[in-house]
């Protein structure tokens, strides 16, 4: 699935594309992706315009005076702007035509990802109850420190809950928690602040780190431009279980935490 910095790639990508261009048709070939995209939802984008780009979690926003359309990429979405020349695939599932001629076209093999309209003061469901941003001033040792001290969960699952921080994918989390020096399997309640602090940092570099690659290259995702991203080269634990440690070059272990792919050097990460 794609993560926290392939969606905000894919937003800094497409910002200048499709920002300040007057919307003349939109084409919806399948709406039954994860919730279907509703009927009408065509009629509010025809003949608006895009004044900005943001992000929430995973959720893109794309922003006009009437409203604002809420995507999910899901498993294996991608955004792309094309001519309007250019060959419907398999799979190309929405289209969003620009008077330039322009098109944003939606292209999802697995149908899981999402489109929403809302209106200009609307709140949806799903961004309701999510935490802070990773990259933000909220989201720092302290903080972490505090939602942590009272939970009896692996410190793993704690970062990867979206109710806590959004978008610390399972990369990410494996990633940070080796950087850091800390087991994924230690319990929350029982690490320190100091070690909190160290760990929101690790956080933070590694999902800017990614965001400067473009993403991580997984087997679906590939950024606006249709190429993939390059951080996957640089990963020091994720997917490496059973090889050597970079840093102390121990076997690495693998485990699952919530069902998840977990790797570790049980050297060290304590």
């Amino acid at each position: 699935m794609p993560e926290l910095p392939e969606v905000e790639t894919t937003r800094l990508g497409l910002s200048s594309l499709v920002k300040e261009r007057k919307i003349v048709e939109v084409v919806v070939r399948q709406r039954n992706l994860r919730w279907p995209i509703e009927v009408g939802f065509e009629d509010q984008l025809r003949g608006n315009t895009f004044t900005r780009l943001s992000r929430r979690g995973k959720y893109l926003l794309f922003h006009s005076k009437s409203g604002r359309m809420m995507v999910h990429l899901g498993m294996s979405g991608s955004l792309r702007v094309v001519p309007s020349r250019s060959n419907i695939r398999k799979h190309d599932h929405v289209d969003i035509c620009f008077e330039n001629s322009s098109v944003l076209r939606y292209h999802d093999p697995r149908r899981f990802g999402s489109f929403f309209w809302l209106g200009p003061k609307q709140i949806h469901r799903l961004l309701k109850n999510l935490g802070p941003e990773p990259l933000s001033k909220n989201f720092d040792g302290d903080y972490l420190y505090e939602m942590a001290k009272k939970r009896k969960v692996a410190v793993k699952t704690l970062i990867m809950n979206s109710s806590i921080v959004v978008g610390v994918g399972n990369i990410y989390a494996n990633e940070a928690l080796f950087l850091s020096g800390i087991r994924p399997d230690r319990l929350s309640s029982s690490i320190s602040k100091q070690r909190y602090k160290a760990l929101v940092n690790q956080i933070k570099r590694v999902l800017n780190s990614s965001i400067r690659s473009g993403g991580t290259t997984l087997r679906d995702f590939v950024r606006e431009d249709g190429r993939p991203g390059y951080f996957k080269q640089r990963l020091f634990v994720y997917g490496r279980g059973k090889l050597s440690c970079k840093k102390c070059r121990k076997l690495l272990q693998e485990t699952r935490i919530n069902n998840r792919s977990t790797f570790f050097c049980s050297r060290c990460q304590t």
